[in-house]
């Protein structure tokens, strides 16, 4: 079953074109990561898929059903690039931080019951965290911060991720262990992975297929095209996706 199809889809800025019938379909249970050059169009890519964009033509389905017509929007989660300065001041405690993604379940003005306190240790523990429950967001290191806001978004338990840049802003020696803890909640839970990324060297050892977009184009990798990206990275990064594409 696939859980995202998207056919011609092309989207500009005003009178400045960013993507060009842009095609790809991602199963239930797939790893996939998308690269390419800064500012190609990789977060509006995802964007159009949370209908926080709406393309210039094309189709969108999600779930096998057309976006525009989808509501059943729990079953997928959202790590933005900006989420560790959303939270870094924010005077809250790792806990709360992910029981209050639980606020459509528990009600306006309401208080949690025992489940909303069981679904979040759960989540933090999915993650490795539940012994910071009681630690203040703020006090946490950038990759202990964005192992909380992965908990925040599995407390709603849901099929589908998007995560734009979830390295970002954290320090070299924990990228891989996140990517590990993304390749095992694929591998254990199922949970289908759309991630933006510019470290395809360490997300290439977890993730099952790599998209590259380029200058509008969207093109998937194979094997050999990936280790070929990875061994010209450092030459010629704004050229090598679009000469695959060629």
């Amino acid at each position: 079953m696939n859980l995202i199809e998207v056919n011609d889809l092309t989207f500009s800025y005003g009178s400045e074109p960013v993507l060009y019938n842009v095609n790809f379909s991602v199963a239930k249970g797939d790893f996939l990561a998308l690269i390419g050059s800064n500012g190609t169009g990789k977060s509006t890519l995802l964007r159009l898929l949370l209908r926080e964009l709406t393309p210039a033509s094309g189709t969108i389905r999600l779930f096998g059903e057309d976006i525009h017509h989808f509501k059943d929007w729990p079953k997928i989660g959202y790590v933005p690039q900006v989420g560790l300065r959303s939270v870094n001041d924010f005077p809250a405690t790792v806990e709360e931080i992910v029981r209050a993604n639980l606020f459509s379940q528990i009600g306006l003005f309401r208080f949690p019951q025992k489940e909303h306190f069981a679904k979040t240790q759960q989540a933090l523990e999915m993650v490795g965290m539940e012994q910071y429950a009681k630690r203040m967001i703020g006090n946490l290191s950038g990759g202990q911060q964005q192992r909380v806001l992965l908990a925040r978004v599995l407390v709603n338990d849901p099929e589908l991720m998007f995560l734009d840049e979830p390295t970002s802003g954290v320090d070299a020696n924990t990228v891989t262990s996140l990517y590990t803890l993304l390749g095992e909640l694929n591998k254990k839970t199922g949970l289908t992975v759309v991630m933006v990324t510019h470290d395809l060297g360490r997300a290439a050892r977890q993730v099952h297929r790599t998209l590259c977009l380029e200058e509008g184009t969207l093109v998937e990798l194979d094997k050999a095209q990936v280790d070929e990206e990875l061994r010209h990275k450092h030459k010629h990064p704004d050229r090598q996706c679009r000469l695959m594409a060629e």
